[in-house]
């Protein structure tokens, strides 16, 4: 009954105007090659190349590396204007995970693609929430993302389901579903290339630093760290600890998938509601429970009951990144200038990326030094409470009618 319910509605907002439509489909489309990409992905690092604790967490480097440049590369190819710049976007994506499935027969380079797929994925990012709100009101900016989104994760199930009956029931291997994931990021350039270009009518700063924004800065910053030690670590324990394999890594993508379904719609809602503030206070609380299941259900339960556990935190903390797009609202409803909007996303996307790449490097020598992985959650735990000190100093000013 709610899954009907959520179809309806999904064919109602498809018919809400052709860009958005378009931009639906586009979503759609990443969200299953990432369905697809994000399954198989830890499982498919353990199989091939056997890495180790500190070999993972320095992969990171790499991968979060190509966050880190995303305002320089938004800068300066900004002329491109949004969606043009999105379509280029969308085949990094592609080369990425094409070599990454044939031309990678070493780890170092594995990684020389794994940096081209993260870049194109990253630069999208800021992206993403820049064009959904430019087709929407400011009053109604959470709902536009939200159904955005809801595309992505209908997507993203489908996406988890083709990689739990291919490897499940015909064993199919990682190299094909790489490549499926690629034509996906095909299909989602075309379904781009059929929007409107949009064509700025100023230019638009390359680099914008403003004290105004400072508490954003912070909250990318502190977001960026708590997020990729969940990232990195959460799935590696499962895989390394528990043993939990690539069909069964699916069926959690599913659960994900399903769960976003109703939080997405849930804190599109809230943000236009009761506001930011309150969203991102009741995510640093949640995320503070998440850190001591991920740290001490091992200790605690026996190996059969952690499991489930820590699985049951790894689907909470995943479907819990909806709330990013309250970060984006919140900067859109502070900026001075509308002009500083993609930038300033940009530069917090980069932001988000110092901890990004260096937090995981010293995640997997925590993890090395002390033999388990428990210490790396409770530092997690540490920056759970900071998170929740600066959200509560978000104020967002009035305002009577949209910038």
């Amino acid at each position: 009954m709610v899954f009907s319910a959520f179809l309806d509605k999904l064919k109602i907002d498809v018919r809400d105007d052709r860009e958005f439509s378009l931009y639906l489909l586009v979503g759609f489309m990443l969200g299953l090659g990432n369905g697809i990409y994000n399954a198989i992905f830890p499982n498919w690092l353990n199989a091939v190349y056997g890495i180790t604790e500190t070999q993972r967490g320095l992969l990171e480097v790499p991968r979060e590396g190509a966050g880190l440049i995303v305002m320089f590369v938004v800068g300066l190819m900004a002329f491109l204007g949004d969606i043009r710049l999105s379509r280029v976007t969308m085949v990094l994506q592609f080369v990425g995970v094409f070599g990454m499935s044939l031309l990678a027969p070493r780890y170092s380079i594995m990684m020389m693609w794994l940096f081209i797929y993260s870049l194109g994925s990253h630069v999208f990012m800021p992206l993403t929430s820049k064009i959904g709100m430019s087709l929407s009101t400011r009053e109604h900016f959470g709902m536009r993302l939200a159904r955005y989104a809801a595309f992505g994760l209908v997507a993203g199930i489908i996406g988890n389901g083709v990689v739990w009956v291919t490897m499940r029931l015909f064993h199919v291997g990682y190299r094909p579903l790489f490549i499926c994931a690629g034509v996906c990021f095909v299909g989602a350039a075309i379904a781009m290339g059929l929007m409107t270009p949009d064509r700025p009518t100023h230019r638009r700063p390359k680099f914008v630093f403003r004290k105004q924004y400072s508490l954003y800065y912070a909250l990318c910053l502190v977001s960026g760290a708590r997020q990729q030690i969940f990232l990195t670590f959460a799935p590696w324990v499962l895989v390394t600890v528990f043993s939990v394999d690539a069909p069964t890594f699916a069926v959690l993508g599913v659960v994900i998938s399903v769960v976003q379904i109703g939080t997405r719609t849930i804190v599109g809602r809230a943000i236009d509601r009761i506001g930011e503030r309150k969203v991102l206070g009741a995510e640093a609380v949640l995320l503070l429970l998440v850190c001591f299941g991920y740290a001490f259900s091992g200790k605690v339960f026996t190996a059969a009951v952690a499991v489930v556990l820590i699985a049951a935190c790894y689907v909470l903390d995943s479907s819990m990144s909806v709330v990013e797009m309250a970060r984006s609202t919140y900067m859109r409803k502070i900026a001075v200038d509308e002009a500083d909007v993609t930038s300033t996303l940009s530069t917090g996307t980069s932001i988000t990326h110092i901890a990004s790449m260096s937090i995981p490097t010293l995640g997997g020598l925590l993890w090395a030094a002390t033999g388990s992985y428990q210490p790396v959650f409770m530092v997690a735990g540490g920056i759970a409470v900071i998170n929740m000190v600066l959200t509560s100093r978000i104020k967002i000013a009035s305002r009577n009618s949209a910038p």
